[in-house]
């Protein structure tokens, strides 16, 4: 077997691996995307959150969040808890292992990133760096 055959091989089987454990939904998540989605007219069978990071915010990355209906090539499509979400290639690896939880509490309503990758968040917990 060739090397090149091989490195694809395993880039594959870690994809696959990163894939399984990417984005974690809560069930709080889960309930408010699917409510949100269905009030924005998508349909949360067919239609998917999108997740990235982009540069900005106080600690100098921060999270993207939003409904989209179509991929773009390079996409990674993942599914956890009901939810169908789509990473862009740039915002993969900075989102593996992060779980996606929603608050409704007092100190104000809204979608948290725990995400294990982040080394300093803002009090907001919106941005984050690495």
């Amino acid at each position: 077997m060739e090397i090149h055959s091989v490195c694809c091989i395993f880039v594959l089987y870690l994809e696959s691996i990163y894939i399984s454990i990417m984005i974690k939904v809560s069930e709080t998540a889960k309930s408010k995307v699917l409510q949100l989605m269905q009030d924005d007219g998508f349909d949360p069978t067919n239609d998917f959150v999108r997740v990235g990071v982009k540069s900005g915010g106080c600690s100098g990355l921060s999270y993207d969040l939003k409904f989209d209906k179509s991929q773009i090539e390079g996409d990674k499509l993942f599914e956890d808890n009901g939810v169908k979400i789509v990473v862009d290639t740039k915002s993969f690896l900075y989102l593996i292992g992060t779980t996606l939880e929603y608050s409704g509490g007092l100190n104000g309503a809204g979608f948290v990133f725990n995400n294990p990758n982040a080394n300093r968040t803002c009090g907001c917990g919106e941005s984050f760096s690495l």
